[in-house]
Formats: C-alpha cells, sequence, structure tokens
C-alpha cells in the first residue's frame, strides 16, 4: 500500500469516510468481515475475575476481548469497547503495542467491532483495563453511531430503529433483558406448579376463544382461508379432554386486527392456562403467587415503583364482586333490578349513555369500566362477572346472572382474565350459538361455530379453572415502562411517509 495519511485523503462526508477507510483497510488487512474470532472472556467475567486487582498493578494475564467501540480518545490510545456484558478500556500506545497494531488506530471509528488480544491491568484510577498488543477489524460500520450522551431523542425513530436504541439507551437494553426474564419467570413457575407447556396452531381455520377481529390469510394448497389465532382457548381445552395433563399452558403469540395503542399491539404475547378439578379461586391464588415471584425475580421484593406510583405483588390481593364495586361507585344496586329494562333506565338517570338493546349484564360491564376501572391502582381480582359477556364460564351457584369469573386489574389496566370453565356440552352450544347470531348481527359475517371444539366437548372436559395473562401489560408494570411499544422489541409501526 502506498503510504499516505487517511485524514489528508479522506472525504468530509461521514458515511463516505466509513467507505473509504473500508476500501483501505481491505487494502491492508484483507478480510474486514472475517467468519470467525476466538474470543477468550466476556467482559463481565473480566470485571469479575479481576475484581480485587489493586491499583496500578499488572495482571500478567494476556486475554481476548471483543466488542463495539462506543467511545474513543487521544486519537484511539484509550478505547471503551462495550460486549454484551458490559464495557472494558483498551489502552494502545507504543509502549505496550506494536506498530502494525497502531496502524489500524486511524481506521477505527464509534460503533466498529475490534477484536483485541493484551494483558489485563488496573490504572492508578482504578479502571481495568488490557494494554492491546494485537488489534483486529472484524467488522466495519457503514453509519454512524447516535450521540451517545442523548441516544435517539425521536421517539418513533427509537421503534423503527431498535437497534440504535438499544445501543444508545441503557434503559432499553435492561428492559428486554427483563422482559427476557419475565418469561423465562413465568415459564418456570408454571413447570414447577405442575404444569406442562404445549403447543397450538397458530393459523385456525375458525377463530374463536375471544371475541376480536382476526387477521386473514389464504393457505394456496388447502385452497383454504385462514385466520392468524386470537387466543389459544378452545385448543388448551382439548388437550384436557385428551387426558394428557391435568395442568396445561401455553406461552403464546396471539394477533388481534383492532386498534394500537399505549397498551395495545396488533400482535401481543399472553400465558393461557388450564388446571383440572380446579375453579377460578384457585386461579387467583395462583396469580397472586405467580405475580410475587416475578416481583422478587426482578426487584428483589413484591413492591415496586411504576412512575410515581408504589405497586405491591404482595397477596392477598383485594377481592370486590362487580355489582359491589359498581353499587359502591354510583349507588345503582344491579343485583336490585329483575329487567334489562330496568338496568338500563337506571343507568340513563344516572347520566350514562347505554345502548337501546343493551342486557342488564351489558350495562353493568359498562358502567364498571367508566366508573370503577380506574381506580384499581393496586392489584384486584374484580369477580362476579355477567353472564352476557361471560360465553365460557359457569354460573355462580344462586345467581344466574352472574358468572365465577375474575379479572385482574393493577394500575387500571387488565393483566389477566380467569374463568371456572364451562364444561356442560349443552350449555356451551347454546352459548356459542347465541355468540355466533350476535357476532352475525354486527356483520361478522365470516364467524363460524366450531364444530370441532363442541365435538370434543360431548367427550367429556373435566371441570377447570383458566386463565389468560396480558404478558405484555405485566412487564410495563415490572419495568417502570409507559407504553407497550418499550417492552415489544419490534412494535407495530405506521407506513415510513419520508
Amino acid at each position: 500500500m502506498t503510504e499516505q495519511t487517511p485524514e489528508s485523503t479522506l472525504s468530509s462526508d461521514p458515511t463516505e469516510v466509513r467507505r473509504q477507510k473500508l476500501a483501505l483497510l481491505r487494502e491492508q488487512v484483507g478480510d474486514v468481515y472475517p467468519a470467525h474470532f476466538h474470543r477468550t472472556i466476556t467482559n463481565a467475567e473480566l470485571a469479575a475475575k479481576y475484581e480485587s486487582l489493586e491499583l496500578d498493578t499488572e495482571s500478567g494475564d494476556i486475554v481476548t476481548v471483543a466488542g463495539r467501540v462506543y467511545s474513543s480518545r487521544n486519537s484511539g490510545m484509550f478505547i471503551d469497547l462495550h460486549d454484551a456484558s458490559g464495557k472494558i478500556q483498551i489502552f494502545s500506545h507504543k509502549d505496550t503495542t506494536p506498530e502494525e497494531a497502531r496502524n489500524l488506530l486511524p481506521m477505527i471509528d464509534l460503533g466498529d467491532i475490534i477484536g483485541v488480544t493484551g494483558m489485563v491491568r488496573r490504572t492508578k484510577r482504578g479502571e481495568l483495563t488490557i494494554n492491546a498488543h494485537e488489534i483486529t477489524m472484524l467488522t466495519k460500520t457503514l453509519l454512524p453511531m447516535p450521540e451517545k450522551y442523548h441516544g435517539l431523542a425521536d421517539i418513533e425513530l427509537r421503534y423503527r430503529k431498535r437497534h440504535l436504541d438499544i445501543l444508545t439507551n441503557e434503559d432499553s437494553k435492561l428492559r428486554f433483558r427483563q422482559r427476557s426474564q419475565i418469561v423465562s419467570g413465568i415459564r418456570r413457575f408454571m413447570e414447577n406448579d405442575g404444569f406442562m407447556e404445549v403447543e397450538t396452531p397458530m393459523l385456525h381455520s375458525v377463530y374463536g376463544g375471544a371475541t376480536a377481529e382476526p387477521f386473514k390469510t389464504h393457505h394456496n394448497t388447502l385452497k383454504l382461508d385462514m385466520y392468524l389465532r386470537i387466543a389459544p382457548e378452545l385448543f388448551l381445552k382439548r388437550t384436557l379432554v385428551s387426558g394428557l395433563t391435568d395442568k396445561v399452558f401455553e406461552v403464546n403469540r396471539n394477533f388481534r386486527n383492532e386498534g394500537v395503542s399505549t397498551r395495545h399491539n396488533p400482535e401481543f404475547t399472553m400465558m393461557e392456562c388450564y388446571w383440572a378439578y380446579a375453579d377460578y379461586e384457585d386461579i387467583m391464588d395462583l396469580v397472586e403467587r405467580l405475580f410475587a415471584e416475578l416481583a422478587v425475580k426482578i426487584h428483589g421484593t413484591t413492591e415496586f415503583m411504576f412512575g410515581d406510583k408504589e405497586i405491591s405483588f404482595k397477596g392477598p390481593f383485594k377481592r370486590v364482586p362487580m355489582p359491589d364495586a359498581v353499587k359502591e361507585a354510583t349507588g345503582i344496586d344491579f343485583l336490585a333490578m329483575k329487567t334489562d329494562d330496568e338496568a338500563r333506565t337506571a343507568a340513563k338517570a344516572a347520566g350514562f349513555a347505554v345502548e337501546k338493546d343493551w342486557t342488564w349484564g351489558e350495562c353493568l360491564a359498562f358502567i364498571f369500566e367508566e366508573k370503577v376501572e380506574g381506580t384499581l391502582i393496586q392489584p384486584s381480582h374484580v369477580t362476579h362477572f355477567p353472564k352476557d359477556i361471560s360465553p365460557f364460564a359457569k354460573e355462580v351457584p344462586g345467581e344466574p346472572r352472574l358468572v365465577e369469573r375474575f379479572e385482574t386489574y393493577c394500575n387500571a389496566w387488565e393483566i389477566g382474565n380467569a374463568f371456572s370453565e364451562l364444561n356442560d356440552p349443552e350449555e356451551q352450544r347454546k352459548r356459542m350459538v347465541e355468540q355466533l347470531e350476535q357476532a352475525h348481527a354486527r356483520g361478522e359475517k365470516e364467524k363460524q361455530l366450531d364444530e370441532e371444539f363442541l365435538d370434543a366437548i360431548d367427550q367429556g372436559m373435566p371441570p377447570a379453572g383458566g386463565l389468560g395473562i396480558g404478558v405484555d401489560r405485566l412487564i410495563m408494570l415490572l419495568t417502570n415502562a409507559p407504553s407497550i411499544r418499550d417492552i415489544i422489541l419490534f412494535p407495530a409501526r405506521r407506513a415510513r411517509t419520508d
């Protein structure tokens, strides 16, 4: 290579500078994107191993590290090298670093990925450092890093270019590591509690298990329209019928063709489980134990902050029947009413805009959402839902308008939904037919009756408690994330217009 100084020959365009350096590196070292590099230790392992190394001391140990360049000082004499586990300082000086390695320093930009072999020492200021003996270019980056002290100020850009967000934002990196811990913790908890994990189809020929608009696709070979699942419920219940296990669960992705907000994403993660010979009160206990264990796993305690509120996942949670909660908040006693008309009249008299065809239960649920839901900051189980809106739950003994169902709320959000599951095949068919008729009346002409599920229930499903937990919302709470997009690596986004 003819001798030249990079600084005197390179363009003033930062991106073009990197491409010119790449060309020079190809001439100088050949392969700038090698397929393999043998790293002997991570930065976190280095910090732990040499924690007791005294100030201004050389260890005498030679190690090989690799990572991304986050900062460079004194013309590359000092480099902060980050891997997924942490940071290490690299020191390159003529007294310790051969000229061949030092000649590579002008070619290194922030964001480049390099490998370094050298001796471990502790500086006078206490910085764990590697005196570089060899430097290897592993990946030359063609785009500059975001400004390190502020990261990505544009919120939308953070979601669209998540890789840059995590590169420059330690809070984001921590949240996604915690997400992994929480999902793993859910699985371990369920397995330790005797539940068996299964996998059910994501493509359904008949969609059901929840009321939601599905995403539609088409299978060319089968010549069949199919739907991305909105819930795994009906398949998981068929597992109970089979006798494969008495306790089954799935951590699954569901898809609902509905709105996007700080608490809603078109695809989201649920944990759904069914427990034979248990009821909704057993499930309440399970939820409290699971939430407490996850809080301790992430925070070391059942108490943690969300925004300016301290949340406690220490059980038992508050339990309140929906009619009682509404009566306390509004004075309206739904249990004293006998007809749908009475419920609508009472709701209108109290100033609520209810529809003319709403049932007793729909009026009750609407007023609960309007007046009670927003007050449930600490985790609470709201029980005794109207049967009108709960087609898969068993009736409350002595009160046929209500069912053994609860939803768990925290920070005014619904986090979980559970039933004493309906297993009377004739009653199940009746309710599903009613639900289908209502869907068709709303214009959902493609919705069908799931005859395969009903056939399985005819075979006999044991009494069971069932639960669905919105994993994303639970992670939002445990990681103090104000938006669901903060805890989904690659959330749904609108098309770019620029």
